[in-house]
Protein backbone atom coordinates (compact mmCIF):
# COMPACT_ATOMS: atom_id res chain seq x y z
CA UNK A 1 0.00 0.00 0.00
CA UNK A 2 0.75 3.57 -1.03
CA UNK A 3 -0.40 5.82 1.20
CA UNK A 4 -0.71 9.95 0.36
CA UNK A 5 -1.05 12.01 3.16
CA UNK A 6 -2.00 15.70 2.79
CA UNK A 7 -1.99 18.57 5.28
CA UNK A 8 -3.49 22.24 3.94
CA UNK A 9 -4.36 23.47 7.53
CA UNK A 10 -2.53 26.62 8.33
CA UNK A 11 -2.94 26.26 12.16
CA UNK A 12 -0.05 24.45 13.02
CA UNK A 13 -0.28 22.62 16.02
CA UNK A 14 -4.01 23.89 16.68
CA UNK A 15 -4.97 21.92 13.90
CA UNK A 16 -7.74 19.41 13.86
CA UNK A 17 -7.31 18.08 10.50
CA UNK A 18 -3.86 17.55 11.01
CA UNK A 19 -4.42 15.54 14.35
CA UNK A 20 -7.00 13.39 12.17
CA UNK A 21 -4.72 12.68 9.36
CA UNK A 22 -2.06 11.86 11.56
CA UNK A 23 -4.37 9.45 13.57
CA UNK A 24 -5.70 7.91 9.72
CA UNK A 25 -2.47 6.98 8.78
CA UNK A 26 -0.94 6.03 12.06
CA UNK A 27 -3.68 3.68 12.20
CA UNK A 28 -3.37 2.12 8.38
CA UNK A 29 0.36 1.88 9.14
CA UNK A 30 -0.51 -0.69 12.09
CA UNK A 31 -2.48 -2.60 9.66
CA UNK A 32 -0.08 -2.34 6.97
CA UNK A 33 3.45 -2.25 8.25
CA UNK A 34 4.87 -2.43 5.17
CA UNK A 35 2.87 0.79 3.51
CA UNK A 36 5.01 3.64 2.04
CA UNK A 37 4.18 7.00 3.15
CA UNK A 38 4.44 10.48 0.93
CA UNK A 39 3.59 13.43 2.97
CA UNK A 40 2.48 16.46 1.40
CA UNK A 41 1.93 19.60 3.58
CA UNK A 42 0.33 22.29 0.98
CA UNK A 43 1.24 25.21 3.58
CA UNK A 44 5.19 24.55 3.77
CA UNK A 45 5.22 23.42 -0.22
CA UNK A 46 2.07 24.79 -2.05
CA UNK A 47 2.24 24.56 -6.21
CA UNK A 48 0.66 27.98 -7.25
CA UNK A 49 -2.26 29.07 -8.48
CA UNK A 50 -2.88 28.78 -12.06
CA UNK A 51 -1.49 31.60 -14.35
CA UNK A 52 -0.19 32.22 -18.04
CA UNK A 53 2.98 30.67 -16.72
CA UNK A 54 1.67 27.54 -15.20
CA UNK A 55 -1.28 26.48 -17.44
CA UNK A 56 0.88 25.01 -19.96
CA UNK A 57 -0.13 21.14 -19.03
CA UNK A 58 -3.57 22.07 -19.64
CA UNK A 59 -3.11 23.69 -22.83
CA UNK A 60 -0.42 21.06 -24.97
CA UNK A 61 1.49 24.61 -25.23
CA UNK A 62 5.64 23.44 -25.13
CA UNK A 63 7.53 25.64 -22.79
CA UNK A 64 9.79 28.48 -23.76
CA UNK A 65 10.77 30.04 -20.28
CA UNK A 66 12.84 28.87 -17.57
CA UNK A 67 9.75 29.44 -15.29
CA UNK A 68 7.40 27.69 -17.53
CA UNK A 69 9.59 24.47 -18.01
CA UNK A 70 9.60 24.71 -13.25
CA UNK A 71 5.45 25.36 -13.27
CA UNK A 72 5.06 22.11 -15.52
CA UNK A 73 7.67 20.06 -13.67
CA UNK A 74 5.67 21.08 -10.46
CA UNK A 75 2.56 19.73 -12.17
CA UNK A 76 4.11 16.66 -13.12
CA UNK A 77 5.31 15.64 -9.80
CA UNK A 78 2.34 16.34 -7.95
CA UNK A 79 -0.04 14.12 -10.82
CA UNK A 80 3.01 11.47 -10.52
CA UNK A 81 2.92 11.17 -6.86
CA UNK A 82 -0.89 10.99 -6.67
CA UNK A 83 -1.62 8.60 -9.62
CA UNK A 84 1.41 6.26 -7.68
CA UNK A 85 -1.09 6.43 -4.56
CA UNK A 86 -3.22 3.45 -2.85
CA UNK A 87 -5.18 5.78 -0.76
CA UNK A 88 -5.36 9.37 -0.19
CA UNK A 89 -5.60 10.87 3.42
CA UNK A 90 -6.53 14.31 2.75
CA UNK A 91 -7.10 17.43 5.69
CA UNK A 92 -9.55 19.65 4.34
CA UNK A 93 -10.66 22.75 7.04
CA UNK A 94 -13.17 24.85 6.51
CA UNK A 95 -12.58 27.85 5.57
CA UNK A 96 -14.74 30.49 4.14
CA UNK A 97 -17.58 27.78 2.69
CA UNK A 98 -15.11 25.98 1.10
CA UNK A 99 -11.29 24.67 1.25
CA UNK A 100 -7.91 26.91 1.58
CA UNK A 101 -6.84 28.14 -1.50
CA UNK A 102 -3.74 25.86 -1.25
CA UNK A 103 -6.13 22.47 -1.62
CA UNK A 104 -7.49 24.15 -4.21
CA UNK A 105 -4.21 24.67 -6.13
CA UNK A 106 -3.68 20.96 -5.62
CA UNK A 107 -6.34 19.77 -7.32
CA UNK A 108 -5.89 22.33 -9.87
CA UNK A 109 -2.44 20.64 -10.45
CA UNK A 110 -3.70 17.40 -10.67
CA UNK A 111 -6.61 17.58 -12.46
CA UNK A 112 -5.02 16.90 -16.19
CA UNK A 113 -6.74 15.64 -19.50
CA UNK A 114 -5.22 12.41 -20.56
CA UNK A 115 -3.64 11.89 -17.07
CA UNK A 116 -6.58 11.63 -13.94
CA UNK A 117 -9.40 12.44 -16.71
CA UNK A 118 -10.31 12.22 -20.60
CA UNK A 119 -13.12 14.12 -23.00
CA UNK A 120 -15.11 11.42 -24.68
CA UNK A 121 -18.13 11.27 -27.05
CA UNK A 122 -20.40 11.29 -24.15
CA UNK A 123 -18.48 13.70 -22.00
CA UNK A 124 -15.59 13.92 -19.32
CA UNK A 125 -14.12 10.07 -17.87
CA UNK A 126 -11.79 9.80 -14.69
CA UNK A 127 -8.82 7.64 -15.15
CA UNK A 128 -7.73 7.68 -11.86
CA UNK A 129 -10.30 4.95 -10.37
CA UNK A 130 -9.33 2.18 -7.83
CA UNK A 131 -8.08 4.73 -4.84
CA UNK A 132 -9.33 5.05 -1.61
CA UNK A 133 -10.28 8.49 0.16
CA UNK A 134 -10.25 9.43 3.47
CA UNK A 135 -11.13 13.42 4.05
CA UNK A 136 -10.25 14.81 7.48
CA UNK A 137 -12.80 17.70 7.36
CA UNK A 138 -13.43 19.76 10.03
CA UNK A 139 -15.63 22.64 10.51
CA UNK A 140 -15.85 25.41 13.36
CA UNK A 141 -19.74 25.60 13.06
CA UNK A 142 -22.42 22.88 12.33
CA UNK A 143 -23.42 22.86 8.69
CA UNK A 144 -24.44 19.16 8.24
CA UNK A 145 -27.26 19.19 10.26
CA UNK A 146 -29.80 21.67 8.94
CA UNK A 147 -30.79 22.35 4.96
CA UNK A 148 -29.31 26.05 5.24
CA UNK A 149 -25.71 24.82 6.45
CA UNK A 150 -25.72 22.16 3.62
CA UNK A 151 -26.69 24.88 1.49
CA UNK A 152 -23.62 26.38 2.63
CA UNK A 153 -21.32 23.96 2.83
CA UNK A 154 -18.53 23.91 -0.44
CA UNK A 155 -15.91 22.04 1.22
CA UNK A 156 -16.90 18.25 1.32
CA UNK A 157 -19.08 18.47 -1.40
CA UNK A 158 -16.02 20.15 -3.64
CA UNK A 159 -13.76 17.36 -3.02
CA UNK A 160 -16.07 14.95 -3.88
CA UNK A 161 -16.83 16.28 -7.41
CA UNK A 162 -13.61 17.02 -8.12
CA UNK A 163 -12.71 13.09 -6.81
CA UNK A 164 -15.20 11.68 -8.56
CA UNK A 165 -14.14 13.94 -12.11
CA UNK A 166 -10.95 11.98 -11.70
CA UNK A 167 -12.93 8.66 -11.72
CA UNK A 168 -12.08 7.97 -7.73
CA UNK A 169 -15.65 7.40 -6.02
CA UNK A 170 -14.77 5.61 -3.40
CA UNK A 171 -14.29 9.29 -1.14
CA UNK A 172 -15.04 8.79 3.07
CA UNK A 173 -14.98 11.21 5.90
CA UNK A 174 -13.89 11.75 9.29
CA UNK A 175 -15.68 14.84 10.60
CA UNK A 176 -15.06 17.14 12.97
CA UNK A 177 -18.09 19.78 13.24
CA UNK A 178 -19.02 22.56 15.69
CA UNK A 179 -15.24 22.63 16.81
CA UNK A 180 -15.60 26.84 17.73
CA UNK A 181 -18.64 26.45 19.37
CA UNK A 182 -16.83 26.14 23.08
CA UNK A 183 -14.83 23.50 24.69
CA UNK A 184 -17.48 21.03 24.72
CA UNK A 185 -18.67 20.73 21.40
CA UNK A 186 -14.86 20.78 20.86
CA UNK A 187 -14.30 17.64 22.66
CA UNK A 188 -17.44 16.08 21.70
CA UNK A 189 -16.62 17.11 18.00
CA UNK A 190 -13.12 14.95 18.43
CA UNK A 191 -14.30 12.41 20.32
CA UNK A 192 -16.89 11.21 17.71
CA UNK A 193 -14.39 11.98 15.04
CA UNK A 194 -11.66 9.57 16.32
CA UNK A 195 -14.03 6.94 16.72
CA UNK A 196 -14.93 6.75 13.26
CA UNK A 197 -11.55 6.32 12.27
CA UNK A 198 -11.04 2.66 13.11
CA UNK A 199 -14.06 1.57 10.88
CA UNK A 200 -12.88 3.74 7.83
CA UNK A 201 -9.48 2.20 8.39
CA UNK A 202 -10.72 -1.42 8.69
CA UNK A 203 -12.13 -0.28 5.13
CA UNK A 204 -8.95 1.01 3.79
CA UNK A 205 -6.59 -1.67 5.15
Amino acid sequence: MRILHIDSSITGTNSVSRELTAAVVENLKQANPEAQVDYLDLTVNAPSHLSPVSIGFRTGQQASTEAERQENAISEALVSQFLAADVIVMGAPFYNFTIPSQLKAWFDRVAQAGRTFQYTATGPQGLAGGKKVIVASTRGGMYSTSEIGQALEHQESYVKVMFNFMGVTDVSYVRAEGIGMGPEARAKALETAHASIDALVTVAA
